[in-house]
């Protein structure tokens, strides 16, 4: 109780906040006719998340450690927080243009839920302790289990779902098991004190627990973050959960969990899991890119080249621990809004045409010449074409690898083949849209939420690539309490 009454509790205003308008939304949704709207839900949430991210702005230069040192509060964790609001803003806006016929019996508890795993992704941003750390991502995953289940009427829905909660168990299962290791080799769940023990342990002699302990736990993340060879499920919950579903996946969670990661072994001891690393990093470019080749239907390919993107972020977590953090935030901003750029728009062809599959976007060029445009700028900044976000992202991560060492060579050039591997599924999706025609003639319909999105997103990734230096910049000034 001491401990509680000294917390500066102005520093958890943006995850109160948010927890604040989740409980309220499932309160007011039980009050509420089963027949009433509730388009304003998704509303209300939007504001809760930009009043969240107002606090957050005032924290950025803040550096505490509260809760008896397993929470902190640093410009890292709060730069995270951001992309995860930004993200499940997106998710939002994607969501208010669902056909209203299919969704309104589960619209309460869907942005509710939401608000649930933007909690646990913002737990995990700042955790310092196993506990609080196991905590946030079970409160996210659980909430992403629920979500991905709400297409209910639909069998790939259900499937995705069973799925998901299978690999999702298993996966939290070994990181628990994992954890439990560590406790049971250093006698605390602080992540500092953890550290501290674990770099005395090649002299003590517990050395071959604690790489067991280290490989339990990147067992469970590799499966989280859907690196390779622990993908299987992704496509399956990609293509069968509700698009704005698919692009929470695909961003906001995989963004977190690759903080979680980042957070859980940056520092000295990354030495401990660097070869485990590398391989996840290099199996997932691989994989990731060549399966993606011979996907038809979009969304999976989407989750391919997540797999992929996945492998590209580990890359600078594996090789230089916490150097040159600016570099991957860079990336991890540029992956936000490309990526969600590309699902609102997928989202849109997808529900109008009523199929996934690539042939959807044929002669999209000719009902909406904008679109078509749009797209292909975020699918060419997917695949690192030159001159884009994208790409600027990769050439920083690749040109810090080589400036840490020549030794890492070959996964640079496993970044640069699998790169230009990606070129082909990518264009291929551009060549549906502007040299393949179709049957339909009618001009695309954009809601005003989804219009928002692509127009922020093309802002963002183009912004990206025009002023890279400037970003840069302000991400240099990020500092993380280690």
């Amino acid at each position: 109780m001491e401990a509680l009454a000294k917390v500066n509790w102005m520093f958890l205003v943006p995850e109160l906040i948010i927890l604040t308008a989740a409980v309220l939304l499932l309160v007011i949704d039980l009050l509420l006719k089963p027949n009433a709207s509730r388009y304003y839900f998704g509303l209300f949430a939007l504001i809760s998340l930009l009043w969240s991210g107002i606090y957050l702005g005032w924290l950025f230069d803040k550096l505490d450690r509260i809760l008896g040192d397993t929470y902190l509060i640093d410009s890292f964790s709060v730069t995270v927080k951001i992309l995860l609001l930004i993200g499940v803003g997106f998710v939002i806006c994607i969501s208010l243009a669902i056909n209203r016929k299919d969704f309104e019996e589960v619209e309460g508890e869907y942005y509710a839920l939401l608000l649930f795993a933007t909690l646990g992704g913002m737990v995990v941003a700042s955790s310092a302790d196993l506990i609080t750390l196991f905590v946030g991502i079970e409160l996210l995953s659980l909430s992403s289990y629920v979500l991905v289940g709400l297409r209910r009427r639909e069998p790939s829905g259900v499937e995705a779902a069973w799925k998901y909660v299978v690999m999702g168990s298993v996966a939290s299962a070994f990181i628990l098991y994992g954890m439990s290791f560590l406790y049971g080799f250093t006698g605390s769940t602080n992540l500092f004190a953890i550290k501290n023990q674990i770099l005395q342990a090649p002299q003590s002699g517990y050395i071959l627990y604690v790489y067991l302990a280290l490989f339990f736990i990147m067992f469970g993340f590799g499966f989280k973050v859907a690196s390779a060879p622990f993908h299987t499920w992704a496509p399956d919950i990609y293509q069968g959960a509700y698009t704005s579903i698919t692009s929470f996946i695909a961003t906001v969670s995989k963004i977190a969990v690759l903080t979680l990661v980042f957070r859980f072994f940056i520092g000295e001891w990354h030495a401990f899991v660097q070869p485990l690393l590398l391989t996840l990093a290099s199996v997932s470019m691989i994989v990731g890119n060549t399966v993606a080749l011979v996907q038809t239907n979009v969304k999976r390919l989407m989750a391919y080249s997540g797999i992929a993107q996945v492998g590209y972020l580990l890359v600078p977590l594996a090789v230089f621990g916490n150097m040159f953090i600016e570099s991957v935030v860079y990336y991890l901003v540029a992956y936000l809004f490309m990526t969600m750029g590309a699902f609102a728009i997928l989202f849109l062809v997808t529900e109008e045409m009523n199929s996934d599959e690539l042939s959807a976007f044929a002669g999209l060029s000719q009902r909406s010449p904008l679109l078509a445009l749009l797209m292909s700028i975020f699918l060419i900044s997917l695949a690192g074409f030159p001159i884009t976000a994208g790409f600027l992202g990769k050439f920083y991560i690749l040109m810090d690898a080589l400036h840490t060492s020549t030794k890492y060579s070959w996964v640079v050039a496993i970044m640069i083949i699998t790169t230009i591997v990606s070129y082909f599924y990518y264009f291929r999706l551009i060549r549906q849209m502007y040299l393949r025609t179709s049957d339909q003639q009618k001009a695309f319909r954009v809601p005003w939420s989804i219009g928002l999105v692509v127009l922020i997103s093309f802002i963002g990734t183009v912004g990206l690539a025009v002023m890279p230096h400037w970003a840069l910049d302000l991400f240099s000034q990020i500092r993380l309490l280690v």
